[in-house]
Formats: structure tokens, C-alpha cells, sequence
């Protein structure tokens, strides 16, 4: 059992090391994380009264 448990974090603390590693060098590959800039107006009405 403690074998199951010792593999099960050694793999979640490897993917975590991947996730960080694609973050920083995706840029670097060609993915593009920035998202979409649009303007987005919307009319506000205020009750004043």
C-alpha cells in the first residue's frame, strides 16, 4: 500500500514540475496564453432618486 501511495505523489509532484515547466517555455514553442482583449462597453442607468 505504501508503495501505491509513494508512487501516486511522486507522480502528482512530477506532473506538477510539468505543468510549471509548460508555462514558462510554451511561449517559447509557439502557445500563446494570453487571452483575448476586447472592449466591452455596456450602459449603466442609475437611479438617483
Amino acid at each position: 500500500m505504501f508503495f501505491v501511495i509513494r508512487w501516486l505523489f511522486f507522480l502528482a509532484v512530477l506532473l506538477g514540475v510539468a505543468l510549471v515547466a509548460y508555462a514558462y517555455l510554451g511561449p517559447w514553442f509557439g502557445v500563446d496564453f494570453t487571452p483575448p482583449q476586447t472592449e466591452i462597453r455596456t450602459p449603466v442607468i442609475l437611479d438617483v432618486n
